[in-house]
């Protein structure tokens, strides 16, 4: 947010000691403080706590536009649409042009049903995205019940570049209100358009429940086969036993006009999400439910961006809004678990993980995810159990697990000292994806570190750091080998390497410590070592054993561990 004109005199106060400016320093104190605050605010992503020091600057000079865009934005991002509607009523008569004023208005007509004013706002001067600006007309045409209106300026759009499949499928969703069934139909099976190779999830939903309208009910069944996991979604799986009795449902993707366009904010927060553009993804997607409430798929995304702009409570607060019967209201709460843990409550994240898998004892990913949150909690047992049944459940239902629970339960077993289950499943994940350097580093290390099939182990090693040569951590593995191998020599540029690429992981710098006494070099082992204790905590790092290291040396450590002398191998 740039510093508005008003409050260069105002930062001007704050910044002098002029006896003159001196009688309206607490004013513009109280100003300065408050852009200050909402600045800092915007620059930490915390649009909710950015909103009363908007509003009191707002009330200072209520022609300023900068500030009432700022409110505009703040509030209509974390869901204060109403306040939203009233300040950008404001700043659209301060700024006719103002793209997002425009577009909170524009939302605000749809929920309305307030045609009309949507035809308006989509035809003023407003600097909106021509999608937005093209695809609204077309849905306010159709909600006045201009049917031609609608359907040509769907063909304008289509005529521009890159618009060509979103404006079949809105043409397609338009014809299937009207119940035009095969016009429908044939606006996503368009080859030129391309719309059946563009559809979302709610788009294949709309193309089966448009197939078994028009009897074609074999190829309905095939679609939800192919698209849908089964026992995922039991609306989609009433829907396939109804199309495999050779019975039709009414189309219920959308039901009115307006709807439509909560789908175009939907697959526009989308866009923008994959476009990294996370304030306008929260934009659309605050659009979209606001228009259209039952959109889980919008609602869910606001909880993942919070996330990713680092404001749990946000995306707790939205996560919440889906209910645990929604068809995304598992993935809500594992949105949810996942904020649980980043605000350190952990246990109730597992709590409700726990839970949510027992009333769904079918669920796969409820006891995968579960069993990611046991094993970071090191309930290494338990985490193994949950593994072990989503593995169970993937396979009963014709899945072929993928390296990653293979690796998960692997790891969750040789913490839990079950090392024979443990290199099973190490196996397992390499006989799916052979090259993977994760699974290649964490059991070639392991059994590097069990004195075991060294051979092996080291070639392991190599294939990683083949497979992944910029990780410090798999430099540092090949270099642990080398050195429990007595190549002592060999292992010292590696190690190097290593602490070069994760100069400040404390196991990394003891490691290069124990290599660099390995070659003669003990002053410098000393100094790694004193580097490492720098870093510390460290989850892996003994440190009493580092300071004995640092005091005795290594060689009388291992004499006391009972470890055999340092012998560089012949």
């Amino acid at each position: 947010m740039p510093f508005p004109p008003f409050l260069r005199p105002v930062l001007l106060a704050v910044l002098t000691t002029s006896g003159v400016l001196a009688p309206h320093l607490a004013h513009a104190q109280g100003a300065a403080g408050a852009f200050l605050a909402a600045r800092q605010a915007g620059i930490m992503n915390d649009f909710s706590a950015s909103l009363p020091y908007l509003e009191r600057l707002h009330s200072l000079n209520p022609e300023d536009r900068s500030t009432l865009e700022g409110l505009v934005v703040s509030s209509f991002t974390v869901g204060e649409v109403e306040q939203a509607a009233r300040n950008a009523a404001d700043m659209l008569a301060l700024e006719p042009t103002n793209r997002i004023a425009a577009l909170v208005l524009l939302s605000q007509a749809f929920v309305q049903t307030d045609y009309t004013r949507a035809l308006d706002l989509a035809q003023s001067d407003a600097d909106m995205h021509p999608l937005i600006a093209g695809l609204s007309q077309a849905w306010a045409h159709l909600g006045a019940g201009r049917m031609s209106e609608a359907l040509e300026t769907l063909d304008q759009i289509s005529g521009m570049e890159g618009m060509e499949a979103f404006a079949g499928y809105c043409r397609a969703l338009s014809l299937a209100l009207v119940g035009d069934v095969e016009g429908a139909l044939a606006a996503i099976e368009d080859p030129e358009t391309g719309v059946a190779s563009a559809l979302n999830r709610r788009g294949y939903m709309a193309y089966a429940q448009l197939l078994a309208l028009n009897e074609r009910f074999d190829e309905a069944v095939t679609l939800i086969d192919t698209v849908f996991l089964t026992g995922t979604d039991p609306r989609i799986d009433r829907m396939r036993d109804s199309y495999a009795e050779g019975q039709t449902l009414p189309f219920d993707v959308i039901s009115t006009p307006a709807q439509g366009m909560a789908e175009v904010f939907s697959v526009m927060a989308t866009a923008m999400e994959n476009a990294r553009n996370p304030v306008e993804a929260l934009i659309y997607a605050q659009a979209a439910v606001w228009v259209n409430p039952a959109l889980s798929e919008a609602q869910l995304m606001i909880g993942q961006i919070f996330e990713e702009i680092e404001q749990p409570h946000m995306a707790a607060q939205a996560y919440d809004a889906i209910p645990d019967d929604d068809v995304l209201g598992n993935a809500a709460r594992m949105g949810r678990a996942q904020v649980l843990e980043t605000l350190g409550r952990r246990d109730e994240a597992i709590a409700d993980l726990t839970a949510m898998a027992e009333q769904n004892p079918d669920s796969y990913a409820s006891y995968s995810v579960l069993a990611d949150f046991l094993r970071r909690d090191e309930q290494f047992a338990g985490a193994a159990q949950a593994y072990s049944r989503a593995i169970a459940l993937m396979q009963d239902a014709g899945l072929s697990p993928e390296w990653p629970i293979w690796f998960s339960r692997a790891v969750a077993y040789s913490r839990a000292d079950d090392w024979d289950a443990a290199e099973a499943d190490f196996r397992r994940a390499l006989e799916v994806e052979p090259d993977q350097p994760t699974v290649l580093n964490y059991l070639g290390y392991s059994l590097i570190e069990r004195g075991e099939k060294l051979d092996e182990a080291l070639d392991m090693i190599e294939r990683a750091v083949a497979g992944d040569p910029d990780s410090g951590y798999i430099l540092d593995s090949l270099a642990w080998a080398l050195f429990r191998l007595g190549r002592y020599d060999e292992a010292l540029p590696h190690m190097e390497r290593a602490v070069e690429m994760e100069p400040t992981d404390a196991v990394l710098n003891d490691h290069l410590g124990d290599v660099y006494w390995a070659v003669g070099r003990q002053r410098e082992a000393r100094f790694q070592w004193r580097r490492a204790l720098s870093f510390a905590p460290a989850d892996q790092l003994d440190e009493d054993l580092v300071r004995r290291k640092v005091e005795h040396g290594l060689d009388a450590v291992r004499e006391e561990a009972g470890e055999p002398p340092l012998h560089p191998a012949e």
